[in-house]
């Protein structure tokens, strides 16, 4: 599984719009959409913070556990 459905899941479980993930982030809601559509590449400080946003594993992000 590719991880950029699960940071959408994720946003929406949590109520968020990409605007605020993007605020959050520090960066453009343009930009945060092409990571939910698979269109970049998450990098490894954008994992992080999402995963301390969400209170998850960057593992769970990815894809390679099950196990928020």
């Amino acid at each position: 599984m590719s991880y950029y459905p699960r940071i959408r899941d994720l946003r929406e479980d949590h109520d968020l719009t990409q605007q605020q993930v993007a605020d959050y982030l520090q960066m453009k809601q343009p930009q945060y959409n092409r990571y939910e559509r698979g269109l970049r590449d998450l990098p490894s400080d954008v994992l992080i913070a999402l995963a301390r946003l969400y209170n998850t594993s960057a593992d769970y992000i990815l894809g390679l556990t099950d196990l928020p």
